[in-house]
């Protein structure tokens, strides 16, 4: 009798034979239930071959940080980075802000707790955040009209944003400038809002392209959420001027819209942090409602500690109240809870005179080499190439400047000179040396003149 494997089992008899005991299931012999072990091993092992996953589409590398990982593989001795828009002295090396540094000995010698934050965040932060915004004293601080709450740096504060907006702004577009940051795109689009572009870069100027920004404003629906860079545009480094933003707030009065600005740069357009707080300043002294996120990885230095908020200026406190509730409630699926540590050093440096001081100084410090290396690369490219015009350079604000390098050029950048670089022309001023800037001009002369 054939007995089948699939569906038998083995027991040992008194005597110490295997027999077929017909209960649920017949027995084989302990030799072909071994047998057959091995077959299911064996079969186990082929649905190993290829994962479940292996359908799962492989992403490139992020466009900013995939430049820093080529940049680490290149040996060159001249080799330059200048993809990510982080700070370094002249000597290429990380800054550590004095008043970070002194911030931290406060924390250490008062003992603080690593107990978790409230899902709002850390309160004496929030409200100097509030006030590194707005100005001490504002009405909105002053009649609760702030909801502020402590995210994950401008990134994480962002995407509370990006998320409250598709709960309770259903249906609305959020108009990006052309360009922007690249992760604008992903954070909004992955949180399920739709996002159109506006015009704002004019190549043939390698400026602003306003009456393209002002038309393609005007023709978007009434209420829509507009995205404008607070200071120091990245990737252009172009700001509007202060009559042009008069403009700007006019035109979203008129239709309604509703201006949600990014704040990541605060302090590095002017050197002044009272200064380049002073689009969302005007915004809010016209009445108008808007949005904030802030972030103080550039502007203290935190870039790991990642310290940033989203704040809501509202018209009554009660709106304030809610909108708060609902900030707190995405936040606490998204991750419960902000970080303390980098949250402390910003609410000691803001709220205490002397260190705010002192923080501003350190400022003008730090755009102040930023503003030599512009003077120095427009020099260079006017010495080498005078036919020219490289005032742009000079008209530009902030870390970045925009070449007007395109793709191929980029590449030649980086192939041939050793330059890395996002593909869209941007270079982060903030990472050259001032020793470095013939070098830089030499290689721009040359991609513009020979490629």
């Amino acid at each position: 009798m054939r007995v089948s494997m699939d569906n038998v089992t083995c027991k040992p008899t008194p005597s110490g034979r295997a027999s077929l005991l017909h209960a649920s299931k017949p027995v084989l012999p302990v030799r072909c239930r071994s047998a057959r072990l091995r077959t299911l091993a064996a079969a186990a092992v082929d649905t190993k071959q290829q994962s479940r996953l292996a359908f799962v589409d492989l992403q490139p590398p992020d466009p900013i940080l995939g430049v820093s990982e080529a940049f680490k593989r290149d040996t060159n001795d001249l080799k330059l980075n200048l993809g990510v828009g982080a700070y370094r002295t002249e000597d290429l090396k990380p800054y550590v802000l004095n008043v970070v540094k002194k911030a931290e000995k406060i924390m250490i010698d008062s003992e603080e707790n690593k107990e978790y934050l409230p899902i709002q965040g850390l309160e004496a932060f929030n409200k100097a955040t509030a006030d590194l915004l707005l100005g001490q004293g504002h009405a909105a601080t002053k009649e609760n009209r702030v909801a502020t709450l402590q995210s994950l740096s401008g990134t994480g504060s962002l995407r509370v944003a990006a998320e409250f907006i598709a709960k309770f702004l259903p249906g609305k577009t959020v108009y990006l400038s052309n360009p922007t940051w690249g992760n604008h795109k992903n954070i909004f689009a992955d949180a399920g809002v739709e996002w159109k572009w506006y015009r704002y870069y004019e190549p043939k100027t390698v400026g602003l392209d306003f009456e393209g920004m002002m038309e393609d404003l005007r023709g978007a629906p009434e209420g829509s959420v507009v995205i404008l860079h607070g200071c120091a545009h990245n990737p252009t480094g172009i700001d509007p001027t202060r009559e042009q933003w008069e403009q700007m707030a006019d035109l979203c009065i008129e239709k309604n819209h509703l201006p949600f600005f990014d704040v990541a740069y605060q302090g590095f357009a002017s050197g002044s942090l009272d200064d380049d707080a002073w689009a969302p300043r005007y915004f809010a002294s016209r009445g108008m409602e808007i949005i904030v996120a802030q972030s103080y990885s550039k502007n203290l230095g935190l870039y790991a500690e990642r310290v940033g908020a989203i704040n809501f200026v509202l018209s009554d406190a009660e709106a304030a109240k809610r909108v708060m509730s609902q900030l707190k409630r995405i936040a606490r699926a998204l991750y419960s809870n902000p970080p303390v540590h980098g949250a402390r050093i910003a609410s000691i440096v803001v709220s205490r005179p002397e260190l705010f001081k002192e923080w501003n100084e350190e400022m003008e410090y730090m755009s102040g080499r930023i503003k030599q290396v512009r003077q120095d690369l427009n020099g260079h490219l006017t010495k080498i190439n005078g036919d020219r015009d490289w005032s742009f350079i000079l008209n530009q604000v902030g870390m970045f400047s925009f070449t007007g390098l395109n793709k191929e050029q980029c590449k030649v950048m980086t192939d041939k000179h050793h330059i890395y670089m996002t593909s869209d022309g941007r270079i982060s001023l903030a990472g050259l040396p001032s020793s470095k800037a013939e070098y830089l001009a030499k290689a721009i002369d040359d991609c513009v003149r020979n490629h």
